[in-house]
């Protein structure tokens, strides 16, 4: 098997060669490499299979990855895919997302290390999501498509053995959450009424992007009744106001929403537009300062931007309406996702280089 180099700072892996699957994942279990499930041993023939994905040095660091700060070499990306199960074409993706993922905004050392139960989400589009077969249609969160499971489960593994993301140590989530196993989806741009996500951020329609956020565990927004935008957008805001998410009493970082295909079409035939949802969102998701001082939640005075020449303002749950994070995706039903933030991280898109 591979061995990744050792340093100061990241997990390595020295398995004998001569083990078979049940005891190379046996002995890999034992040194705290997987996520709890069998991997597919990083042999080097794998690797070097695996590293045929992407062009670039195997050596080429792309960034130190927090708490542990190992370097995330392409070739210890690539050991770390051939573990999630990934095909060869999924490299890029991943290359792309780690590179997200060591921009200052995002904040991966917080998101790593912090006892909220944050996961970064991928969220792909352009023509990678079609040639990958990334799933953006029923079940894009579920069980059942390659691309989506491997992608977001080597996600995790990059996070443990490179950034040192080890359960109760340099991880300290609380519960930790499902979506830590894997969390990745493309955008379903045929069945969106609005610009793609990518291309609201300035890429071009034909560039393949991963935008990478920092989530919670999707929540269900259910609305099966309102004939027109206002109600939908309405039930949008009542979901995310609860006072017991991040964004609430920080007021800020992002909040992410999947609107449902059939959600999508109810508003955008009443005319909003992204920008108008956004707005709509920053005036009506958020609770009254009062309510917060109720549960002694006080810390976000410095930070929130409300109106304090008001007695009781209201307090928005991000600090601008781009704040909002908007993309289509899912199936026939009228239902969409929420996915409130860890609050101090920003999403970033990166280019996805598919050769």
């Amino acid at each position: 098997m591979t061995t990744m180099t050792p340093d100061s700072a990241e997990r390595f892996l020295t398995i004998p060669a001569t083990l078979d699957f049940e005891e190379a994942n046996e002995e890999l279990y034992r040194l705290g490499v997987t996520d709890g499930l069998p991997v597919v041993p990083p042999t080097p023939d794998r690797v070097a299979r695996m590293l045929d994905g992407l062009r670039r040095d195997p050596a080429e660091s792309l960034g130190a990855l927090g708490p542990a700060y190992g370097q995330a070499t392409i070739e210890k990306i690539a050991v770390n895919a051939v573990m999630a199960g990934c095909r060869p074409e999924y490299l890029p993706v991943l290359a792309a997302a780690v590179e997200a993922m060591v921009e200052y905004e995002f904040n991966l050392y917080g998101i790593n290390a912090t006892t909220h139960p944050v996961t970064p989400m991928l969220v792909i589009n352009g023509p990678a999501a079609e040639r990958l077969r990334v799933n953006s249609g029923y079940n894009c969160m579920g069980q059942g498509w390659r691309a989506n499971a491997t992608i977001g489960r080597a996600i995790r593994l990059i996070l443990v053995n490179i950034a040192g993301g080890t359960p109760g140590k340099g991880d300290r989530a609380t519960h930790g959450t499902p979506a830590k196993f894997s969390f990745c989806l493309a955008e379903n741009e045929l069945a969106s009424p609005w610009l793609p996500l990518h291309v609201r951020r300035g890429f071009a329609p034909d560039m393949s992007t991963v935008t990478v956020h920092g989530s919670e565990s999707p929540h269900e927004i259910n609305n099966h009744t309102s004939e027109d935008g206002e109600g939908i957008l309405r039930t949008f805001a009542d979901t995310i106001s609860t006072i017991g998410h991040n964004n609430s009493y920080l007021g800020r970082g992002e909040v992410a929403i999947c609107i449902g295909p059939e959600h999508a079409q109810t508003i955008a035939r009443d005319g909003p537009g992204i920008q108008d949802i956004q707005d709509y969102l920053f005036r009506n998701a958020g609770n009254r300062r009062s309510e917060l001082l109720a549960i002694a939640r006080d810390n976000f005075d410095a930070m929130a931007p409300f109106d304090r020449s008001e007695e009781d303002p209201f307090v928005p749950l991000v600090e601008k309406p781009e704040d909002y994070l908007l993309f289509v995706a899912g199936g026939v039903g009228k239902h969409s996702m929420a996915m409130p933030s860890f609050g101090l991280t920003r999403s970033v898109t990166k280019a996805i280089d598919l050769g």
